[in-house]
């Protein structure tokens, strides 16, 4: 199969999964970095690493603003390398110009994927995430259809969408190859 990964025109720029937590970013970021042979970089774990600090602790000590402002300096920075597969958080690009810089920057890939996976995903998630702890159920699917409505229209800007269940690496290998350079 010949394609524009073969030929490396695509792997000059970053590729930035997107989508709402829990939607597979760093499970399929992994395992594309890893069939790619590139870096694989988490943006929360730049951030915590950068900040000294875990994500709940940043909200809790800045609010979700200060996060906010801290994700998009570490997105920005020339730090992140260029040949890179880059999990972002699911409100990334929501904020600032970060959607637009991505799309200047680098692929964009939204993994859409529907609410009630998300939620069964999300409710016994083992990692503290601020936005949704102590949510029953059907809070968490309230909130998760309300930031899904505020957030699609960041993440339809994408310049690749995917169906997020079922994805595997070789679907979005194959996704990226029919990209124009």
């Amino acid at each position: 199969m010949s394609t524009a990964l073969e030929n490396n025109t695509i792997l000059s720029k970053k590729i930035f999964l997107i989508g709402f937590m829990g939607c597979g970013k760093s499970k399929l970021g992994k395992s594309i970095a890893s069939k790619l042979d590139l870096p694989f970089l988490d943006l929360d774990d730049l951030v915590e690493a950068k900040n000294q600090m875990s994500i709940p602790e940043l909200f809790a000590a800045f609010g979700e603003n200060g996060f906010r402002e801290r994700e998009k300096q570490t997105l920005q920075e020339a730090a992140i390398a260029n040949d890179a597969i880059i999990a972002t958080g699911g409100g990334a690009p929501c904020f600032f110009d970060n959607m637009e810089w991505m799309n200047n920057n680098g692929i964009t890939v939204f993994i859409d994927t529907p609410i009630k996976v998300l939620a069964d995903r999300l409710i016994n998630a083992r990692v503290e995430r601020p936005l949704i702890k102590g949510k029953s159920f059907d809070e968490l699917l309230t909130f998760i259809e309300a930031k899904l409505t505020e957030r699609r229209p960041f993440y339809n800007q994408a310049k690749i969408m995917l169906r997020g269940v079922d994805l595997s690496a070789d679907d979005l290998i194959e996704a990226l190859s029919k990209v124009e350079g």
